[in-house]
C-alpha cells in the first residue's frame, strides 16, 4: 500500500517571461509572489489555494501547466499511473515525469508538504 495526493499546479513559462508571469499571477490570485530558496526556478505563489502549492515554473519550453503529485512511494505510484495510461516521459533525480492521455504532463514527486498535510489528506492505495 502507499498514499499520494495532489500536491500543486505549476505554471511553467519560458526563463525570460517568468518574472512577469509570476507578477501577473500572483496579481490574478491575490497571492504573495516568493522566490523558493535553493530552488531558483521556481516563484510561489503563497496563498494562492490554501493546501495546494502554485508556482510559477520558469522552463527552457514552450508555456503550459502540470501538476505533481506528491507521494510515500514514488514507484508504486508511477507504477499506478502507468497502469491507468501514463507514459513515463523522463525517470530520475528522485522524481518521474509522465504524460498523461491528452498530452498532459505530471510530475511524480516525493512527500513535499509541509506538516501533517500529506497524513490528512492523501489517498491510500493498494
Amino acid at each position: 500500500m502507499h498514499r499520494s495526493r495532489l500536491f500543486g499546479i505549476f505554471i511553467d513559462t519560458p526563463l525570460a517571461e517568468a518574472g512577469a508571469a509570476a507578477t501577473f499571477w500572483s496579481a490574478a490570485l491575490g497571492s504573495t509572489a516568493k522566490p523558493v530558496p535553493g530552488e531558483e526556478e521556481f516563484t510561489a505563489l503563497l496563498g494562492a489555494f490554501p493546501g495546494l502549492a502554485v508556482d510559477v515554473q520558469a522552463v527552457d519550453d514552450a508555456p503550459r501547466y502540470h501538476v505533481d503529485i506528491e507521494t510515500d512511494d514514488v514507484a508504486a505510484e508511477t507504477a499506478r499511473l502507468v497502469r491507468l495510461g501514463a507514459e513515463v516521459v523522463v525517470a530520475g533525480g528522485g522524481h518521474q515525469t509522465l504524460r498523461a492521455p491528452g498530452g498532459h504532463l505530471l510530475c511524480v514527486v516525493p512527500i513535499q508538504s509541509e506538516g501533517d498535510l500529506f497524513a490528512r489528506e492523501a489517498r491510500a492505495w493498494d
